[in-house]
This record gives structure tokens, sequence and C-alpha cells, in this order.
């Protein structure tokens, strides 16, 4: 077959190789043809040529029809990318459109089930919590079940309401910025409502189950649930109760939704991934604060528990933890371990007991105040009868005290009770948890370094370290607050204390400005009332003090009561033999413990022959009672007074003239000049000469000035004293050597020896 001449306009120049017996043409022929086979096998859904004549044919084709072969099969591949970006982009589209359709519909799920969740709220605090109160008797304790539900739905209602303020639709682009905006403003309410509700959710399952105990009762609050709710298939309460538990738990799931579903291009892409991220890190401190709030509530109650009890409550475990602590504890004051220093937990809890002292001191200052104040309230004169009948200035009085008796001085103790002991006893009572918790902490810390060194703990151990952990964290995020916010009640309440008295102040003012008119010292200038008040105040002190000083001699006055026959007897049979001076009355049951000693009753007479034993113990004396002779102990016997011919003293201490004679409530300017009278001051002195036995004891000597340093021994034993000797030297006498007598007096015991 002959091949045909190539046209003018086709030319191709190739170098023949010497060894090549084929044609330029058939070289080209075979080069396109390789280079066609090989498209062929690229391209997706050309044919390819099955049989040989086929392909001899097109190697023995001419050039122009193999170029028109490749521009169809060129524009042949353009028309199907084409095609196939086409279609890819409306699945592009599609996709999105989808994605759309599913975050406008996890839009409208967030924003449907809130407004649902808080329509169900109001109406179990509404509806369900009013009829459940007209139930007879209604059930105890009702609001604590719905404690702090008041505080979630509020900030429920505050979100509701700024998407509603947005004026935005769900399906509108701006709606999810809205949602993200609205959602993080209100993070902190919304964590600090719910962490409370959850924390508390305990004591309502608690008080369920209490009233589940009771058939009568559970079966009234499932029927007022049912009729309340018709529409809702609730059986109980905590079937709306639970719901805050729930729905804090589902925001950072349907926000993640959302986020899935929105392309990361969307203008609040960013916004929203951060409302997510805020929702899953407030569900977590959330639980953070719960888990403390279960440890704190575990720790910081205080238990009264009886001894058998106690023994109940010993096992082979808690014994072998109680001695590693102490065996901890001891290590530690000792020094063989160190001890773990915490500078800010010590200045906290410092701080903590310096608050702890003083309102204890306050709440005791305001309580003795208050008694004070009760018992001269009790104290009414004014309802006794005085003759006071033509005295215009005492019926004046009469009537001032009358009103501060009944009605300033009642109003402000009542307002005192209220505003300051009331406040003062509640944080009294609030002292006690953070105190249990500090003590708890000391234990767990002291477990904690017994294990602290291991490289591998087993679960209990963990558990221990993790509650050594969360009480320490704690503590150090809690007292500071605790600690500030006592601090300001003191303060306020001392600032209340001072606005009482101003007010008590302002009102007595007032109370006298009504009588001041009708006083007899209204007229007087200011000087001159003040020197009249302060005359006026020092005569009542010294009339005062010459009372109590004639109540006190009537009082310390020795009782003489009539003897006996055979009293009368003994004390004849004694007078003859003793002088007056030492005849003693038994005081106490004396009963002998060594040889020589008696055994007397109390009220016997005796003579005291010798004022010390054989060895010179002035403890015991030797006395004789009638013919017995023997030792009795010195501090039951007591000096018998015979009584006298003349009549007993008037139990009403006689003032003196000069008293007498000044007139009540007078103001005489030429009245004589004053002088304060001081109380009599007196001085502890030795009655006895007592030589020590010993370092514990200090030797005096009769008429010697001591010093009382304690009235008694270190066991409470008040017949030993602890003293201070002249030359400064301290130690115990006998209680009975000693006397106390007015400064100036002459020595005690000189006129006897």
């Amino acid at each position: 077959m002959e091949v045909p001449s190539r046209p003018s306009s086709f030319t191709l120049a190739l170098h023949k190789p010497a060894s090549s017996a084929v044609s330029p043409l058939g070289a080209v022929a075979t080069d396109h043809r390789e280079q066609q086979l090989q498209e062929q096998d690229d391209a997706v859904g050309e044919e390819t040529f099955g049989a040989e004549e086929e392909l001899d044919a097109y190697e023995e084709a001419p050039g122009p029809i193999n170029v028109s072969q490749d521009r169809c099969s060129e524009e042949r591949s353009e028309e199907d990318a084409e095609e196939a970006q086409k279609k890819c982009d409306e699945e592009d589209a599609s996709a999105k459109e989808r994605a759309a359709q599913r975050q406008m519909l996890a839009i409208e799920e967030l924003v449907q089930s809130e407004r649902n969740y808080l329509r169900l709220l109001q109406l179990s605090t509404g509806t369900i919590r009013g009829n459940l109160r007209k139930l007879q008797p209604p059930p105890a304790n009702l609001d604590s079940m719905f404690l702090d539900i008041e505080e979630v739905m509020d900030v429920s209602s505050r979100l509701l309401n700024l998407l509603d303020q947005g004026q935005v639709r769900p399906g509108e682009p701006l709606f999810l910025q809205t949602l993200c905006d609205s959602f993080l403003s209100l993070s902190a309410d919304i964590e600090a409502a719910y962490r409370e509700y959850l924390s508390n959710y305990s004591q309502v399952t608690v008080l369920e189950d209490s009233y589940k105990q009771k058939e009568a009762l559970w079966n009234d609050i499932i029927r007022v649930v049912k009729s309340s709710a018709p529409e809702v298939n609730a059986t109980s309460l905590s079937f709306f109760l639970v719901m805050p538990v729930q729905r804090i738990a589902r925001y950072p799931l349907l926000l993640q939704t959302i986020q899935k579903h929105t392309d990361s291009s969307h203008p609040a892409y960013a916004l929203l991934e951060r409302t997510a991220h805020t929702s899953v890190a407030l569900n977590c401190r959330i639980n953070e604060y719960k888990r403390f709030r279960e440890v704190a509530d575990k720790y910081k109650k205080t238990e009264t528990l009886t001894i058998k009890d106690k023994i109940n409550r010993l096992n082979t475990h808690s014994i072998a933890k109680k001695t590693a602590r102490l065996s901890q504890h001891i290590k530690h004051e000792t020094g063989i371990a160190p001890k773990r220093v915490d500078e800010e937990f010590g200045a906290l809890e410092g701080f903590f007991y310096v608050l702890e002292h003083g309102i204890l001191k306050l709440l005791e200052n305001v309580e003795t105040y208050l008694h004070h104040l009760q018992r001269f309230l009790s104290c009414k004169t004014e309802e006794f009868d005085l003759d006071m009948d033509g005295e215009k200035a005492l019926i004046c009085y009469k009537e001032i005290t009358t009103a501060l008796r009944q009605w300033i001085l009642p109003t402000f103790e009542k307002r005192m009770r209220t505003l300051m002991h009331k406040p003062l006893c509640a944080l009294r009572d609030l002292l006690v948890g953070p105190r249990n918790l500090i003590r708890k902490r000391l234990d767990k810390l002291l477990d904690y370094e017994l294990i602290e060194a291991k490289s591998s703990l087993s679960y209990e151990e963990q558990d221990v370290a993790n509650t050594y952990k969360t009480m320490n964290t704690l503590l150090l995020n809690e007292l500071p607050r605790f600690n500030g916010l006592a601090l300001q009640m003191i303060w306020s309440m001392l600032g209340t204390f001072s606005c009482l008295h101003s007010d008590l102040a302002s009102d007595m003012e007032q109370l006298f400005q009504s009588f001041a008119q009708q006083l007899p010292h209204s007229s007087l200038s200011h000087g001159a009332f003040w020197e009249w008040a302060e005359s006026a105040a020092l005569e009542g002190a010294r009339r005062l003090e010459t009372l109590c000083r004639g109540v006190e001699n009537t009082l310390n006055a020795p009782v003489v009561q009539p003897l006996s026959p055979s009293s009368q007897r003994r004390l004849k049979q004694l007078m003859d033999k003793h002088s007056s001076g030492k005849i003693y009355k038994v005081i106490e049951t004396v009963v002998g413990s060594r040889e020589l000693d008696l055994n007397l009753a109390r009220g016997e007479l005796v003579a005291v022959i010798s004022q010390a034993d054989t060895r010179g113990d002035k403890r015991r004396w030797l006395v004789d009672a009638g013919g017995r002779r023997g030792y009795a102990a010195s501090s039951k016997l007591i000096r018998y007074h015979q009584p006298s011919e003349d009549p007993p003293p008037s139990p009403n201490p006689i003032l003196p003239d000069v008293v007498t004679g000044i007139r009540r409530h007078s103001y005489t300017p030429e009245s004589r000049p004053l002088t304060v009278m001081s109380p009599p001051c007196f001085q502890v002195l030795a009655a006895y000469n007592f030589a020590a036995r010993g370092n514990h004891e200090v030797s005096i000597r009769a008429g010697e000035p001591v010093r009382v340093l304690e009235p008694h021994d270190k066991r409470g034993n008040p017949d030993w004293s602890l003293v201070e000797a002249a030359g400064g030297q301290r130690g115990y006498v006998p209680s009975n050597y000693l006397t106390m007598m007015p400064q100036g007096a002459g020595r005690p015991g000189s006129s006897r020896r």
C-alpha cells in the first residue's frame, strides 16, 4: 500500500538513526501511536481499540484525522471536568444547606427547651408548692425542697429576655452571636445559681425520702402533683426538682452540637467555640465546688458521742491510724521529722483564732451587760410607797424612773438582743465549722506526710492524699472570705452598739427635757450644776461606804447560839481548868487518823492546851475535850465567843449625825468642803511563826507581811497558800497561819503568847 504524501503545512524534521530501516513517516506514526495509547490509558471513559486490524488502520491513517480526534478528546475531558466540578459544587451547597438546617434546629432546640424548662420550674414552684401548702397538715420543711431554685429560675429568665431583646429570629445569622453573647454575659450568674442548688440537692432527696416514709402524706403529694400538672407525666416532686441538675449538664452538649454544624468561616464561630469551652469549664467548676462542699459537710460536723459510742467505734484500723498520727506528731515535736510549714495557711489560721477569741469575748461582754441591765430592770423601786407626798422633786424623779424602766430601757434591751446578741450567737455558731475543718486538716496532714514519700500509692492512700489536698485547697480559698466577712460583721456590730447607745442617750435627753422645769436644780448654771452633781455623787458614795461597812461588821459578828445542857456542863468544866481565850468550838467533824488523835463531833467545845504537836507541827493542836486529851486539826476549830448580857446590836447601822443632818436632794452652796473617803486597805500578815521543812515551803515570822499568790496548793487544797515573803522568797504556808488586818493595826497575836 502506498503511503500518501503529507501536506506542505505540516512538516516535522527528525534525525534518522543510521541503523534504523524504518522511514521517517513510520517513526512519527509510531511515536504518535504510543502517545495516544498513553492518553487512552490515563483518560476516564475513553475507548480502546480491541482488534489488530483497527490498530493497523490507525497507524496507516493520515495525520490531520489524528489531530481532530485529539481535540475532541480534550473537549470531552473538559466537559467531564466541568460536570464533575458542578456536581461537587452542588454537593457542597447541599451539605452546607443541611448543616445550616441542623444548626438552626440545634439553636431552636436550645431556645425552646430553655423555655419549656423555665415553664416547668415556674409550675413546680408556683402551682404545685401552693397546692402542697394547702394540705392539712402541710409537709414539714416544704420550703427546704425549693431552696435556691428561685435563683436558677431568675438566671434562666434573664437569658431568655436577652435573646428576646435582640429582636433576632433563630434562623437569622446574627442570632448565633446574640446567643453566645447572652450566655457569656450570664456565665458567672449561672455558675453561682447552679452550684448552690446542686450542692444542696442531696438534702432534697433526703427530705423526699422522709415523705415517702409516711404513706398517706406521700399519696397526697402524688395526687397534688398529678392534678396540678396533668399535661406532664410526673409522679413526684423530684421530676421537677432534678431538672436544674440535668439542665446545666445539657448546655455543653447543645452548644457543641451547634458548633459541629457551624462552618468555621462563620463570623460567630470563634465566639461559639469560646462559649462551648466556657460551658464545659463552668460544669467542671460546679463539680469541684460540689466536691469541696461534700468534704466540708463531712468534716465540719460536731458529734456528741458518749464513751460507749466511742468504744464501739474503735477497731484495728482506727487504732492504727491514731497511733500513726500520734507517732508523727511526736516526731515533729522532738525534731526527729521536719514539720511542714505553710506560711499562707498559718497566717490565715492565726487570724481566724484571733477573730474567734474576739467574737467570744465580745459575746461574753454583751451577755454580762444584758444580765446587769435585766437585774436593774427587775428592781422596780418606783412601785414602793416611800411617803413622798408633797415633795415635788422626788415625784418627778419617780416619774422619770418609771418611764426609764417601762419604756426606754426595755426598748433598748430588746434592740440590743435583736441587733447585737442574736447576730453574735449566730456568728459564734458559724465558727464551729471552720474550727473543725482546721483540726481535721492537721490530722489529714499527718496522714499525708506518712505516705508522701511513697512512689506508688494504693487506692486508700490515694484517697487520703486527695482528701488532704481538697481540705487544704478549700481552706485556702474559703478561710480568707470567712475571716473578711466575720471581721466586717464585728465592725458592723460595734457600730450598731454605738448607735444603740446614741439613741438611748437621745431618748433619755428627750425624757429629762420634759421634766426640766420641774426639777429643783434646773435654774443652776452649767458650772454650778456639775459642781452640785459631783458633790452629791461623792456624798452618796461616802454614805454608801459607811452603810456597807456597817453591814459588813454586822454580818461578820459571831453568831452565838444557845448551848445544850451537855455543852453547858462541858463549858463549865473547861472554864474551871482553862481561861476563856482557850475555848474553841469544832466547826466540822474531826476523824482521827493518827495515834493520839481525837474523834470530835461538830459543835463540841474543847480547850486548846498547845497550838502545836510534839514535832512542832502547828496544824495539829493538843486539845482538852473535857477529860479526853488528844490532837485535832487546827483548821476545824474556831474561837468560841460567850454570849454577853448586852442586847444584840441593831442590824441597821446608825449613820453619823453629820450624815443624817443633811437634807435629801438639797443643794446648799454654803455646805462644808467635800472630803473623799478612801476605802480601807487591808494587808495579810503572818499570825504565827512557821519554819519551812522543805524547798516547797517558806519560813515566816509572826507579824510579817506577806503577799498571797494563790489561796490553795496545786491540788486545790485551801489548807495551804502560796505566798511571797518580805525577802521575795516564795513557798507554801498553812492558810490558818495567815490573817487579814487593816493597815496600821498592831501585830496579830501580840497579846496572846
